[in-house]
């Protein structure tokens, strides 16, 4: 019988754990952007790094040095930080964590703050892998996304960094926007394969509660998007992407061999991570727990807790996160919540996961657990089973929720 694990540790010895670093700073924010990201406080820029780096070095302290396998830096956009932050923050993340000599270090960029120097400087520091936020190829849409660069820039801003050495390359779309029609989405998406970056991730727009564009559709003063026409367009980009050579390894993502985003995977095979910065997320033993999302108030919390005296964690629990005095909130993980989220962060991955594996991992039978919806899943034509893996199938991907939300009751 798999028994259930409890009292885990804040990182399992031998497995290690991901980094996500938060930039909220934005030299201008997207309307349709609903992220902790401002604009207008550069000011705040050097004492933000500061703070940044004490949090980095606290929580290595705190967690005993554990090793980390990946770093993202997200945002925001982290390539609008002053010169030589990055590197900053990676010699402090070294210090601070046995980070493997294999990492995979991720940076978002703006295609309009892309140089050559730029890129030289990030490929010194340690990143290897690079993701750009071009949106689309459509000059109009690009203005009506609110985006600092056009299309001109964001192919020039790729072959800048595949010239300057790097080979690890994402690139972002949106797909299903307001005004946007079939035909441009097909000649963003012919010009964006033609390059073959190494990763492609396509999103589909979604209105977020108080955010402009939200706003502006609420008006009237932009149509409401066709999410008929937002289904074709991603039938389109599965077809054209796999005549092109690309897996489609995630619901939202494609890559080439052994291009897969490591970081995310992470998420989705629900392993540990921890955020720093304003706003950022961590899932640390049977904790979920997020840092106070003001950057004032970050600075300040995070300045108080470097000078607290902070001993090593052997068990994260309410008492802990209390003493952490940047953490802004927390939710307890128990063992039902974490089984759920294994499923339908697992079948986020097109290949399927490993039930057997899954649960050996948790010390739950979820082939048992969940019985019932999954025959009810593998009856609608919804998921499919080989052996001891389950996944999706294609009519799935597009309605994945409602296969989800069975794991939920």
């Amino acid at each position: 019988m798999l028994k259930a694990q409890q009292n885990i540790s804040p990182v399992v010895p031998g497995t290690g754990m991901s980094l996500y670093i938060h930039v909220p700073f934005c030299k201008t924010k997207c309307p349709y952007c609903d992220f902790n990201t401002y604009q207008g406080i550069e000011g705040l820029m050097a004492p933000y790094l500061e703070a940044l780096i004490a949090e980095v070095e606290c929580w290595g302290r705190c967690l005993g040095r554990p090793v980390v396998n990946t770093v993202f830096f997200g945002g925001g956009t982290p390539s609008y930080l002053p010169k030589d932050s990055i590197a900053r923050i990676l010699q402090a993340v070294g210090s601070a964590f046995a980070v493997d000599p294999n990492a995979e270090i991720t940076t978002e960029a703006n295609p309009g703050d892309l140089s050559s120097d730029l890129c030289h400087q990030l490929l010194g520091a340690g990143v290897n892998r690079i993701s750009f936020g071009v949106q689309s190829l459509d000059n109009d849409l690009l203005k009506m996304l609110g985006r600092r660069h056009d299309a001109a820039q964001a192919i020039a801003a790729y072959h800048t960094a595949r010239q300057s050495g790097f080979s690890d390359i994402n690139l972002d779309l949106i797909y299903g926007l307001p005004h946007q029609t079939m035909p441009q989405w097909q000649d963003t998406l012919q010009r964006l394969a033609a390059l073959h970056p190494a990763h492609i991730s396509l999103y589909c727009l979604t209105l977020e509660e108080g955010t402009p564009m939200q706003s502006w559709v609420k008006q009237g003063k932009l149509p409401q998007p066709d999410t008929d026409l937002a289904a074709d367009m991603y039938h389109y980009a599965e077809d054209l992407l796999a005549d092109a050579g690309y897996h489609h390894y995630e619901i939202s993502n494609w890559s080439i061999p052994d291009h897969d985003s490591r970081h995310n995977k992470a998420y989705w095979l629900n392993l540990p991570y921890l955020g720093v910065g304003p706003g950022a997320h961590s899932r640390l033993g049977n904790y979920r727990f997020w840092t106070v999302d003001s950057p004032r108030a970050y600075i300040d919390k995070v300045n108080q807790w470097a000078k607290a005296k902070h001993e090593p964690i052997s068990e994260l629990d309410e008492m802990a996160l209390q003493n952490i005095l940047s953490v802004g909130g927390n939710e307890h993980i128990d063992i039902d919540l974490s089984a759920a989220e294994t499923m339908f962060l697992g079948l986020r991955l097109l290949d399927g996961m490993d039930l057997a594996q899954a649960s050996a991992q948790l010390g739950v039978d979820l082939a048992a657990k969940y019985e019932t919806p999954i025959s009810d899943l593998l009856d609608l034509g919804l998921l499919e089973r080989q052996g001891t893996r389950l996944r999706l199938t294609k009519d799935a991907y597009l309605i994945a929720n409602q296969v989800f939300i069975r794991f939920l009751k």
